[in-house]
């Protein structure tokens, strides 16, 4: 059985598209991925898979004058490469089908449609990573465990054939104690957690739970320990909305800290945006860096 996605991703598809099966394998060591289901009738035409590579997925919709995305997110990590066609005369999906299966099933698993691209990028759109032409493609990212998975299904020929390029990215993970955080922040002054939130939003996932309960842990060894919450993010965005996001997102960690029963007395939430940064932004690691919460010994 396939992982929610998969499973999701086969339902919309069954419901969709007609139920003609080709009678033609699949080529050679090409399989699905684990995390996506085909659309029903197509097989794999060809396929790549690389232990650790990088691929550049579009961060916007927008795209500069010669036709490429006016932002990207470098993803490095496993990379998938899998062309899916309908071989022979058989009846296929529209292209307009298998966006939207792919993305109505994104956003059943809990992931976000990045970029959308519609009709009107026939013959200027991106079709490989040379962004050629193409008539439609989306982009969407999700997690799934400590990995954030990109993905770019770009369909082909008017939906005769469509491509899947996935790009698989371990999260910033982040093992501290209790006495391990308050020996830091006694020694430094501060120090920088790495917490998992909704993108855009101020929601904290849970695989961040456990490490904000190592905070509530030394808050409630140190009574007189006060620290402040500081949110910090990447550049990706304009200034405003950044300090706008790092301010809700340190406001989170005060409640959720707050709501474990820590004196509201104790701690203060601020955003500074992307106004402090620590590691380049020019590559996805440094990025990773910049975007955290900042605990401050007052």
């Amino acid at each position: 059985m396939k992982k929610i996605l998969g499973l999701a991703m086969g339902l919309l598809a069954i419901c969709m598209v007609p139920p003609v099966w080709s009678e033609e394998a699949d080529a050679d060591g090409c399989k699905d991925h684990p995390l996506f289901n085909r659309m029903p009738g197509y097989r794999i035409n060809q396929c790549e898979i690389k232990d650790f590579d990088a691929r550049d997925f579009p961060a916007s919709a927008a795209l500069n004058a010669d036709n490429k995305p006016v932002k990207v997110m470098t993803v490095e990590g496993v990379q998938t490469y899998i062309v899916y066609d309908m071989p022979g005369e058989v009846k296929h999906a529209s292209a307009l089908q298998i966006q939207r299966n792919y993305q109505n099933a994104v956003k059943a698993a809990g992931g976000i449609v990045i970029a959308e691209y519609g009709a009107e990028m026939s013959g200027k759109g991106f079709n490989d990573d040379n962004w050629g032409p193409g008539d439609r493609a989306i982009v969407f990212k999700l997690s799934k465990g400590n990995k954030e998975i990109w993905a770019r299904v770009h369909p082909y020929n008017g939906g005769n054939g469509y491509a899947l390029y996935i790009g698989e990215r371990e999260t910033m993970k982040q093992d501290i104690v209790a006495n391990e955080l308050l020996d830091k922040i006694n020694k430094d002054g501060f120090i920088s957690l790495y917490i998992n939130f909704d993108t855009g939003k101020g929601i904290i996932k849970p695989d961040s739970f456990p490490q904000l309960d190592q905070v509530v842990t030394a808050l409630k060894l140190t009574p007189e320990l006060k620290l402040e919450a500081g949110g910090h993010t990447d550049n990706v965005g304009s200034p405003a909305s950044n300090l706008v996001l790092s301010e809700l997102r340190a406001k989170s960690v005060m409640k959720y800290l707050t709501d474990k029963g820590i004196a509201g007395s104790r701690l203060t939430a601020k955003g500074y945006g992307q106004t402090r940064q620590v590691a380049d932004n020019g590559n996805e690691e440094g990025r990773a860096k910049n975007r955290r919460v900042e605990l401050v010994k007052k």
